[in-house]
């Protein structure tokens, strides 16, 4: 008998046991990625910035509600990293899932929307067609989220990739469609990057300064508005004059140089040499050529594109890289807007015409300044070639794509050469438009400047003519400027940079130009988050189709059946041990 009742209450111990692992689960986490990318790993500079906050961090996520697949899964994803967040942190990170403007009435919610699209939160609208009935629903969906610390202004997260990946497509004759859900799987690779560099944006102590150059015609008007107001959130941003007094690398730590149209001199090339002999970086935007789409747009002619004679080769070509004088075009490019004719009412008819001078610019490796970018729009870009520089590592950041030409200087340019492209020049790929260079600098002035004018130099630095960098620095040279520029719309002002007037679509030009000033200041390590990558493993939807009865049949009905079948069997087989 004792036999029996000891057999019939072993479950009692056993959930008993359950409970408590359940009970210590609470307090203790601990979960093994077996993927291969690593997909739900927490970096290590991660963890070292959320286990030194030394305040509340809340973060607002409002992608949620009734949302699509794709969206939702990046919805979850977010979730789940923030979880992560608020365990790593101690509770210091507080997250709440919301939507803005729940149960306001709609005057009162498209207010708050028009605030929070004032400060940066992006707003995308779905268009759902049902299949059924062939209804179409429209969906305003907010992919963003808000992290707030202290007293300081909210940080802004946009979920969404600033890379769009499209399916494969014939650069002449098929308009690009976008694979959407590749899009949202390269967003989901940049979560961890996105809100850790929120968070260490916000509870920085140091602030690193940026200054851009002036002196040699740089561009102090509206083209600059997106430069300024982008740069201006995220660092200490100044001015600083070429003409006027040595840059200091202990108060600058990254110098812009964006547009030059005057030369530069001797004595403006050594203040620049020394300055990244003694620690300084800078990011070059040159362009070499003068070609500007508003000359050809006045005159409806044709126009040549003619040196500027910056006088920067040797500089350049003695830090590792050389800007051609030429006009790199590729048949993957933006379009323009020209004047084929008038309407019945007389005002002009204008048509979209492909304009292989703004070609499209990539990554063609996996730096972390570009990896994960879209499109990059250039305005005339020139190609650049790497030469040798001792000890400078050089890595290409963007390229033309694989059906490239270079047109050397003085190139015509014209808007009626346009139809008679002869599309068997277009035979070179991955035309390099930007370049890194990383490494220990030689100074173009090493063994040609006097003692006295050496002695001159060490008193206006407070240090002595370096003629090699003291240690490691980092350059970055673009050749073409207009990368960071914006236009300047006659309705709307000045645009968002990578925007062109009467278009809706704005190419990764701001990020490709955050990316590059953050890698140059940076010293966190978080950066390098960048390089995350998921492998995105699609079911054929086809297949999905065709046997979703089955797989329903499989999942739903199969598993039920199991379970009732072991039942039975578990009771027959007690039946037949304790029946009498």
């Amino acid at each position: 008998m004792n036999k029996i009742i000891k057999y019939k209450y072993w479950w009692v111990g056993l959930v008993a046991l359950f409970v408590t692992i359940i009970y210590l689960c609470k307090f203790l986490r601990y979960r093994v990625d077996l993927t291969a990318e690593k997909r739900f790993s927490i970096s290590n500079s991660t963890k070292t910035l959320l286990e030194n906050i030394d305040s509340m961090v809340t973060i607002k996520l409002f992608l949620t509600g009734d949302l699509p697949a794709d969206y939702r899964k990046l919805s979850n994803a977010a979730q789940d990293l923030l979880s992560e967040f608020r365990d790593i942190s101690n509770n210091l990170v507080k997250v709440t899932v919301e939507t803005p403007g729940a149960g306001l009435p709609d005057s009162s919610k498209m207010q708050l929307y028009d605030s929070l699209e004032r400060i940066g939160v992006p707003f995308d609208r779905n268009e759902d067609v049902s299949a059924a009935n062939n209804k179409t629903t429209n969906q305003i969906i907010i992919p963003a989220a808000l992290v707030y610390y202290k007293n300081h202004m909210p940080f802004v997260v946009d979920l969404r990739s600033s890379r769009k990946v499209f399916k494969n497509f014939n650069v002449l004759n098929d308009v690009p469609q976008e694979d959407k859900e590749a899009t949202l799987n390269a967003a989901e690779a940049l979560l961890e990057f996105k809100f850790t560099n929120a968070i260490d944006k916000l509870t920085r102590s140091f602030v690193p300064t940026v200054a851009y150059a002036v002196g040699n015609g740089e561009p102090i008007d509206h083209t600059v508005t997106d430069l300024g107001e982008s740069l201006r959130n995220d660092y200490r941003l100044g001015v600083f004059n070429l003409k006027a007094s040595y840059p200091n690398p202990q108060q600058i730590d990254a110098l812009l140089i964006v547009k030059p149209s005057q030369p530069f001199t001797d004595e403006d090339k050594l203040k620049i040499d020394q300055y990244v002999m003694h620690g300084g970086k800078i990011i070059w935007f040159v362009d070499k050529l003068y070609a500007e789409l508003d000359s050809l747009m006045r005159s409806q002619a044709d126009f040549v594109a003619f040196d500027r004679n910056l006088n920067l080769d040797d500089i350049l070509f003695k830090y590792g890289v050389r800007i051609n004088g030429d006009l790199v075009q590729d048949l993957n490019c933006s379009k323009i807007p020209i004047v084929i004719g008038q309407n019945p009412d007389g005002s002009p008819r204008m048509q979209r015409i492909p304009w292989p001078y703004y070609p499209f610019l990539s990554s063609p490796n996996n730096n972390p300044i570009s990896k994960n970018l879209d499109r990059v729009l250039p305005i005339f870009p020139s190609s650049i070639d790497t030469v040798k520089a001792p000890g400078i590592q050089k890595t290409i950041l963007l390229t033309s794509d694989t059906n490239s030409r270079t047109l050397s200087s003085p190139a015509m340019v014209s808007i009626k050469s346009i139809g008679d492209i002869d599309f068997q020049t277009f035979n070179k790929s991955y035309i390099p438009v930007a370049v890194l260079l990383e490494g220990k600098f030689t100074s173009l002035f090493a063994n040609r400047l006097t003692k006295q004018v050496q002695d001159s130099v060490a008193r206006a630095l407070g240090k002595p003519f370096a003629p090699v960098a003291d240690n490691d620095t980092k350059q970055i040279v673009v050749s073409d400027a207009d990368i960071v520029t914006n236009e300047i719309s006659s309705t709307a002002g000045p645009l968002p940079m990578g925007q062109l007037p009467l278009e809706n679509y704005r190419f990764a030009n701001r990020e490709f130009f955050l990316n590059s000033v953050d890698y140059m200041v940076s010293t966190s390590g978080i950066f390098e988050l960048r390089n995350k990558d998921l492998t995105l493993r699609l079911l054929d939807k086809k297949k999905v189709e065709d046997q979703k009865n089955t797989w329903q049949l499989i999942n739903i009905v199969l598993p039920v059946i199991i379970i009732i079948l072991f039942g039975l069997v578990y009771q027959w087989n007690r039946k037949r041990k304790f029946s009498l």
